[in-house]
Formats: structure tokens, sequence, C-alpha cells
């Protein structure tokens, strides 16, 4: 059954762009909760294999569905999505994500409110309930190398948590609105006028630290970004990533190697031959983990 909101419902000053790649029924649960926000709703499709696209538009006739003839990853997917709009603010979203009631309206608020901010990211949850550190700083060197190795096999040591910003996690300040680096690219509401200054994403990266790089190029512009709590999304993290691992694992780690390339200028330019060489011995270190992983796995259904 086709269901349809009457125009007079819709909010006329944003609009959602999800990027899709095969994510079956979640899809369909995210459109919901966008329509239910008042919401239009752009779908832009990475040539998905399944059926969730045309289950999205035999469901809801207002969906506007754009879809492309290659996978060419989620940045350059959100460009496309927002190239014809003109509405003063783009909710930017994974399809593994659902709105909670007033998580939207609370985003545009504090972007209503602060116009030296380009954009807004909300806390993000797990379906359980749990708490997905989607706030996060600009790591120093010792941090970014202490998380990226003892990360693997010792998640809360306390360089992860200080780049994930989860020291104090439960405290007051945690719980208040505040300016942070850069937010997790799952969902966030972005000024379009600040987005499109900086062209939008960053085409060449495929999948990953796109999100980190946007709101790097926002800061340099002048812009501020901002984390909201009190819009709660509800984020079923990594759908896509958990049936393509070994591909996301690489992918992860070439996106990287292009930040660090595109932020380390002047005379810490020395240090890229050293940080190619540790982000390769990562990318090896994290297959091995996740293969031994699936493997174990896999004994333990037998």
């Amino acid at each position: 059954m086709r269901r349809k909101l009457k125009t007079e419902e819709k909010d006329t000053t944003a609009t959602a762009v999800i990027v899709n790649y095969n994510a079956g029924t979640a899809l369909l649960s995210c459109v919901k909760s966008v329509i239910e926000e008042g919401l239009p709703v752009v779908v832009v499709d990475n040539a998905s294999k399944d059926d969730s696209i045309v289950s999205v538009k035999e469901t809801f006739a207002d969906t506007k569905v754009i879809t492309l003839d290659n996978n060419l990853g989620y940045g350059s997917a959100v460009n496309i999505g927002t190239d014809s709009l003109q509405t003063d603010y783009i909710l930017v979203m994974n399809p593994d994500v659902n709105l909670t009631p007033q998580a939207f309206l609370t985003l545009k608020k504090v972007l209503d409110e602060n116009d030296d901010a380009a954009l807004v990211g909300p806390k993000l949850i797990y379906p359980d309930g749990g708490f997905y550190p989607s706030a996060r700083s600009f790591p120093s060197y010792t941090t970014a190398f202490a998380h990226a190795f003892l990360g693997i096999f010792w998640k809360n040591n306390k360089w992860s948590k200080r780049y994930r910003l989860e020291e104090g996690a439960t405290s007051p300040a945690w719980l208040q609105r505040r300016e942070v680096d850069w937010v997790s690219g799952a969902c966030f509401l972005v000024r379009r006028v600040a987005f499109e200054a900086i062209n939008g994403f960053d085409t060449g990266y495929f999948m990953y630290v796109e999100d980190l790089d946007l709101s790097w190029r926002l800061k340099e512009a002048g812009w501020r970004i901002l984390f909201e709590p009190e819009s709660v999304v509800v984020h079923d993290q990594g759908l896509s990533a958990r049936k393509h691992p070994y591909k996301m694992t690489v992918a992860h780690h070439i996106s990287t190697w292009r930040f660090v390339c595109k932020t380390n200028r002047g005379s810490s330019a020395i240090l890229l031959p050293f940080i190619g060489i540790a982000l390769l011995t990562r990318m090896i270190i994290a297959i091995i983990k996740e293969f031994y992983t699936e493997e174990k796995s896999k004994t333990i259904g037998r």
C-alpha cells in the first residue's frame, strides 16, 4: 500500500538525502522515520542488487529515487542527491539509521540559532540503547597511532577514548550541546550554502573518512561543527560493512591515507612515508584479525 503525506505537512526548509546500498528492509524503516518527521526524501541508490529500492517505490509514493549505474561510494552519492536541492538544510543519512521523534527539529533549531555553524550531528545510539561515539576530535599523532593499533585488540584504551571523546561520556558536559572537531557521517544536518561552498564531499573517498574530511574542510573555511545530544538517532552500525568486511577494511585504510596526505603539510610531510608503512601494517593486522574472528565464528556455529 502506498503512503502519501499531505504537502502542507512537509518541512520546506530541509531535505533528507539517504544513500542506499543493499540495505534491505532497513531502508524502508529509515525512510519511514524521516517521513514521519515531515521531511521530503531523496534516496540515492549505489547500484544495489537487492529489492530495497523497489520496496521504497511501492511503499512511499513521494520519495524521489536516483538510481546509479555503478557504486560510486557514499560521498559521491550524497553530492548527486544534493545537486538539485534548494532547501536551506540537508539531512544526510545512512540507510541503517532511524530518527526518533523531534530528532530533526532539534538539529534544525541548532542551525537556526547558530549562523556560524555549518553542521550539527545528533547523539547516535545502538538499537539496544548503547552509546555510539559520534562526536570526535582531530587526534594528535600519538593518539592516532595508539588508537590505530591498540584499538584493534583493546577497544577501550585511553587513547581511543580520547579520540572518540568518551572520557567522561556520562558527565554533564557530554550531555550538553557543544562544539566538536567532527561528527559521524551516519547522520547529520548541514547548511546547504556551506556544503556547496566547499563543493560537498570529496569524491576521492569511496567509503569512510569522507565525514572527517568534510568537517575538516568546513572548519578550514571558518565554520563551526556542533554536537547536539538532545537529538537522538538509532544507528544499526555497519549494515553494509558486515557483508563485505575485507573490502571495507581496505577501503577504510585507503581513505585514511588520502586524508593524511591532504592534511600533512609543510614540515609534517616528512612523516608521510612512516605513516604509510604504519597504515599498511595496521591494515594487514586488521584483515588477519577479521579472518580469525570469522573462522572462530564458523567453528562455534558448527
